[in-house]
């Protein structure tokens, strides 16, 4: 072999976990995306070329490489590379503008970025700003030329259990938040180190390598990299020696086509932005393609509703479909296998994972039965905190009287008498919108810059597909009277699309408490009646 095959591994670093798979299966076929196919052994040699590139360029343990791009099978070259050094990859939304790269680059202290042609002009827009980031590899024909200069070769140093791992995602400023955690950890759990039914805690690195021999599957997250969902589809299935399809772009009928096309065995999405075109597109074309590879659908990180579960086990009556809950944060903490008919108390009822508790406000695990409403929290494997924030930090990872440490994201649930947990909702005011976290006061700041309005507050309202859409409950200045279409257009030049309003209520005043806090209850009261 042109790599050096060692023994496997002695650690629950994840680039030697993947380089433990790499030995054991180099001949599978590991990523298919987008006419592109290659097996674990291509995927190695690709990565260890582009470590050696960004090694080149000044990369080193601890040093943060972006990634901006849509899923393709450069976005995982890419994670596996960052890991091979030891340093740090930051998954970057590619619906940012440059308002928002501009906060990321320099929150993440980024060195290096691996982006997308597409994705180029808004970098160029906000790097003379970002004096840290010394290195841009754009994806095509540059990454195609650092990467044929570069050796194959794994001839890295040794890693470390204690090597990090970051992931953005939002938080209460609107701004992302990365969440900062150790290899081992986050393995543990996000990455199947903990069995997230059975509880069995994993011991020695080759437990993966013996389950990846005796099953392997092919699965097909339909989510974007640039979240932990999807991320973890990917490192966990590499694990074990599955076989991953990924698609560029979310489509309903093109996840079908690749379905019979791939002889997929495991869906994985997220929630009912994914499932409601899914279904729609089953009703439409029923006998469009041959299914029959697939055993088992799961969903995560968004709503998932009882009506489309209904649907599905109509459709496959002998498939196992799951929904579970989690957090960037706290890592898993339950999963359901879905049955027909059952009742929606605010999300679903999930069996927990092991250290997932409900507390109460003393920090103290509610008993189960006893319907006291607590927050869902989880101790054990933790991350370190969120980078560069020690505030936020302090606020979601918490210490009890006993000396336990906690992580507490910040939904509501209940412990039912027989040991499940029903997830109840966020405790904030922070909006769900297909499985994307959307924060008022980012979308109102926005809103208030426009000349026309006066004050702004935003929430979220039910949508049939997406959970919740956003509404602007905007008070405008005297004599003016600004449309959606304006506020929109002027949005869309200060945030992502996807936090855009999509429907305007116009009052004569906005309500705030004496202390200028906004009445998010009367705005939800007030946009709700003008539907």
């Amino acid at each position: 072999m042109w790599w050096n095959k060692r023994m496997p591994a002695t650690t629950f670093n994840l680039a030697d976990l993947f380089e433990q798979a790499v030995d054991e299966w180099p001949d599978r076929d590991y990523i298919v995306c987008a006419g592109t196919r290659r097996t674990y052994a291509e995927t190695e040699a690709r990565a260890n070329q582009l470590a050696h590139h960004l090694a080149a360029q000044g990369v080193g343990p601890g040093d943060h490489v972006g990634i901006y791009a849509l899923n393709c099978a450069e976005w995982v070259e890419t994670l596996w590379a960052v890991f091979k050094l030891r340093a740090v990859w930051v998954n970057i939304n590619y619906r940012y503008v440059e308002d928002e790269l501009a906060y990321i680059f320099d929150n993440a202290d980024l060195k290096a970025l691996v982006v997308a042609p597409e994705f180029l002009e808004r970098v160029e827009g906000v790097r003379a700003n970002s004096p840290m980031l010394t290195h841009v590899l754009v994806l095509g024909d540059d990454y195609e030329a650092a990467l044929a200069t570069q050796s194959p070769a794994r001839d890295f140093a040794p890693r470390s259990n204690d090597d990090l791992y970051i992931l953005y995602t939002g938080g209460t400023t609107g701004m992302p938040k990365g969440v900062l955690w150790r290899h081992e950890d986050v393995l543990m759990a996000l990455g199947g180190g903990i069995d997230i039914r059975s509880g069995h805690v994993m011991t020695d690195p080759t437990e993966f390598i013996e389950k990846g021999n005796v099953f392997a599957m092919t699965s097909l997250p339909t989510m974007p990299l640039m979240h932990g969902a999807a991320q973890w589809s990917v490192m966990g299935g590499s694990f074990t020696g599955n076989r991953i399809v990924l698609m560029d772009k979310f489509d309903a009928a093109e996840v079908w086509r690749l379905i019979e096309a791939e002889k997929v065995n495991l869906l994985m999405i997220t929630g009912d932005a994914m499932a409601r075109p899914l279904m729609d597109e089953l009703n439409e074309h029923p006998q469009a393609h041959d299914l029959s590879s697939m055993f088992a659908i799961s969903s995560t990180a968004a709503l998932f509703s009882q009506g489309l579960k209904d649907s599905f086990l109509d459709y496959f009556p002998n498939m196992v479909i799951t929904d579970s809950i989690g957090s960037s944060e706290g890592g898993a903490n339950g999963i359901s296998v879905v049955a027909k008919g059952t009742a929606i108390q605010g999300g679903p009822t999930v069996a927990p994972v092991k250290d997932a508790v409900v507390l109460d406000d003393d920090l103290k695990p509610i008993p189960a039965g006893t319907g006291e409403i607590g927050r869902l929290a989880r101790s054990g494997n933790l991350p370190i905190g969120y980078y560069k924030d020690p505030e936020k930090t302090a606020a979601t990872f918490v210490i009890a009287a006993d000396g336990k440490r906690y992580v507490i994201p910040g939904d509501f649930a209940r412990l039912e008498a027989d040991g499940t947990i029903t997830l109840l909702g966020r405790g904030s005011v922070c909006i769900n919108s297909g499985g994307e976290k959307i924060f008022p006061e980012e979308v109102e700041n926005a809103l208030k810059s426009h000349p026309e309005v006066f004050d702004a507050v935003v929430i979220g309202v039910p949508d049939e597909r997406f959970g919740e859409r956003v509404v602007a409950v905007v008070q405008p200045r005297v004599g003016t009277a600004p449309s959606l279409e304006a506020l929109q257009e002027h949005c869309r030049t200060h945030i992502a699309g996807y936090k855009v309003p999509r429907k305007l209520t116009v009052v004569d005043a906005i309500v705030r408490s004496p202390a200028g806090k906004p009445d998010y209850r009367w705005a939800k009261d007030t946009a709700l009646a003008d539907l």
